[in-house]
């Protein structure tokens, strides 16, 4: 290997003297390609996961101060006979509204930001219309999980605590 690279070297300044000789093995330039667009895939993963952390949080604090407000709301439905599921959909139904006018504002920037990044790459992929529906479908469990937390609290409460006052 390295008489063949002496040997091309020695070719090299047969032609020219005024460009040094530089060389690279392909297979590790690519390998070096790749390891970085691995590490961004780890990085990314890793603040993706914190990203969905503090969402929820947020979400969760918001399910909390909207099932506070509507508190007395709940109580009257119950005591006019809602059931339990009848409350849970009330309260969970803003919520959901807004999830999907997030995912229809999100998907056409998430589908133009992965083609750019994507077509940087020799062989890419086409992405399909099921990654974004199993996306929106993720979205609307988590969001649904920490927004019942406090739909079902505030169902199965005892409508005559929260009337008593009035």
């Amino acid at each position: 290997m390295s008489s063949q690279i002496e040997y091309v070297e020695n070719t090299w300044h047969q032609f020219t003297s005024d460009w040094p000789f530089e060389f690279f093995f392909l297979d590790k330039d690519l390998e070096q390609s790749y390891n970085n667009e691995a590490r961004l895939g780890v990085l990314i993963n890793y603040f993706a996961i914190i990203a969905i952390f503090i969402a929820c949080m947020g979400l969760f604090g918001l399910a909390t101060y909207a099932a506070e407000k509507r508190v007395k709301e709940v109580g009257i439905r119950k005591v006019l006979g809602a059931s339990v599921s009848s409350i849970v959909k009330l309260l969970s139904s803003d919520f959901t509204k807004l999830i999907l006018i997030a995912n229809i504002i999100a998907w056409p920037f998430a589908f133009y930001t992965m083609n750019y990044w994507l077509r940087q790459f020799a062989f890419s992929i086409d992405l399909s219309v099921e990654a974004f529906l199993i996306a929106s479908l993720v979205t609307f469990i988590l969001a649904l999980v920490t927004v019942g937390f406090h739909a079902v609290k505030a169902a199965l409460s005892n409508p005559v605590d929260t009337l008593k006052y009035e």
